[in-house]
């Protein structure tokens, strides 16, 4: 399918890219969500755009302008390129947009519920969540490798430590500032602005404090760049700069890829294996229900494994 899906006057098109930030519904409602996830957001809803009008982008498509027939046929599109997972969340950020349409005053109620009225792609669920855990000993060559001396080998070791220790995703570790680290305890923003408060012990306590010795005690961000010399750039990091840092110290501790969401696979699975409840675990990840928790147990398999060795089918081979 090609082409646009909205049409619209070029004189309103203008408008729209003119209007100022503050009456921009897609600007209204990144600016509420938490600094780490915003990027995302801003990719998704740029990808909307362009499907619904190409060229156009989250600042100078009319969304006002979107029907039902509009958003129907962007939910298409989407599930032709994108996983469930993916066009749903999507789905949910034009949501949002329409609703700080209309709040704002550029759509009617019905307009708005109309074109809201758009159901998530249905797609199967893995019964475990995708991706891999770190053993111990791949834990403990990254830290190994982060031992550099350098200001950016402390700032890595103490983002592993959180990413595995407290669980976090990559939005949630650049979104942490100075004042969410009190008493050993992290206050971390999450998805859909909820916070939870994570409490920090043993080996990612240290080196969360020695990177905040080398940091100093300026307000913002915790998690900053280094650049050449090791100079900091007190602005807060993207979650893809924490991508590139996981991945070369992975090359360097000669441990197999890994993503840093399955640092937090690991935090899950193994306080799981280590007698931890599972509403505890649910709570300390910032899951809304814990069946979503539920997949990152893996405890599961090897209680099969268990149950099936109780069994003894009475043969003895051949005489």
């Amino acid at each position: 399918m090609d082409g646009a899906i909205v049409t619209v006057e070029a004189a309103e098109l203008v408008a729209a890219g003119a209007a100022r930030p503050s009456q921009n519904p897609a600007r209204v409602y990144l600016a509420r969500l938490a600094p780490g996830s915003r990027a995302m957001v801003a990719h998704r809803l740029n990808v909307i755009a362009d499907i619904a009008a190409p060229g156009f982008d989250l600042d100078t498509l009319p969304w006002a302008a979107l029907r039902y027939e509009h958003t129907q046929a962007i939910r298409a599109r989407l599930g032709e390129r994108y996983d469930a997972p993916t066009v749903n969340a999507a789905l949910s950020a034009l949501r949002q947009v329409l609703k700080d349409a209309w709040r704002l005053g550029q759509m009617t109620a019905e307009d708005y519920m109309r074109a809201a009225d758009v159901a998530n792609v249905k797609g199967e669920k893995p019964e475990q969540a995708a991706g891999r855990a770190l053993s111990l000993g791949e834990l403990m060559a990254l830290a190994a490798a982060c031992n550099d001396g350098t200001p950016s080998g402390a700032r890595d070791a103490a983002m592993l430590a959180v990413a595995y220790s407290c669980g976090l995703r990559r939005a949630e570790i650049v979104g942490l500032d100075l004042e969410d680290y009190q008493g050993d305890v992290l206050t971390v923003k999450g998805k859909r602005n909820k916070v939870r408060t994570v409490p920090i012990q043993n080996g990612a306590r240290q080196a969360l404090a020695d990177w905040l010795q080398l940091r100093g005690d300026a307000p913002g961000p915790i998690f900053i760049p280094i650049g050449k010399g090791g100079r900091m750039m007190f602005r807060r990091m993207t979650t893809q700069a924490v991508y590139y840092a996981f991945a070369a110290r992975a090359d360097q501790a000669n441990v197999k890829t890994f993503s840093p969401h399955d640092l937090r696979r690991t935090f899950a699975g193994d306080l799981l294996d280590a007698g931890a409840d599972i509403s505890t675990v649910q709570k300390m990840m910032g899951h809304a229900n814990v069946q979503t928790t539920a997949g990152y147990d893996r405890r599961g398999e090897r209680a099969k494994v268990d149950a099936a060795k109780r069994l003894h089918f009475p043969y003895q081979g051949k005489r």
